[in-house]
């Protein structure tokens, strides 16, 4: 697979997870852009071609981080982000308002989880941690939205 197939096959998912780390469609887009011609320059050097999609995924990550850092924002914490959410229905705010409420130690692996669609073991080379703490945080994270969700079930029916 080359770099342009690469790019085809997980642009959405990119695009996706870039939102979700800034906020704003024109600074995902810039992030993404960014990352990608990192990417590109990188990719004669990257030995696994069918882990592209991982490592694209962390280099997106890492100049997030670096545009923040350029931006004076804390580049090593994504402590206080909010979390993107486009979908405007009632169900999709009651989530969204959950998952502001997560820490981001349980927030991030459960986004590349669920935007990235990887595993426990890809998600912990890319985080830098071991495969049971990222199984832990998604246990906890999923644990933390049943609780924050449960109200507003008994109370409405919904979510």
């Amino acid at each position: 697979m080359g770099f342009e197939d690469a790019v085809r096959a997980h642009a959405e998912d990119l695009f996706r997870f870039a939102y979700w780390l800034t906020r704003d469609r024109a600074q995902a887009e810039d992030v993404v852009q960014e990352a990608l011609l990192r990417g590109w320059r990188a990719f004669p050097r990257l030995r696994e071609r069918g882990a592209a999609k991982a490592w694209l995924f962390s280099i997106v990550r890492n100049e997030f981080r670096r545009s923040r850092g350029a931006a004076g924002a804390g580049a090593e914490s994504l402590d206080g982000m909010e979390i993107a959410d486009e979908r405007q229905d009632l169900a999709g705010l009651e989530m969204r308002e959950a998952l502001h409420a997560l820490p981001p130690a349980y927030a991030e692996p459960l986004a590349l989880q669920v935007l990235g669609g990887f595993d426990c073991a890809e998600i912990a080379r890319m985080l830098d941690t071991t495969e049971g703490a990222v199984m832990t945080r998604l246990t906890r994270a999923r644990q933390a939205l049943r609780r924050l969700l449960a109200p507003r079930e008994r109370q409405g029916g919904r979510a």
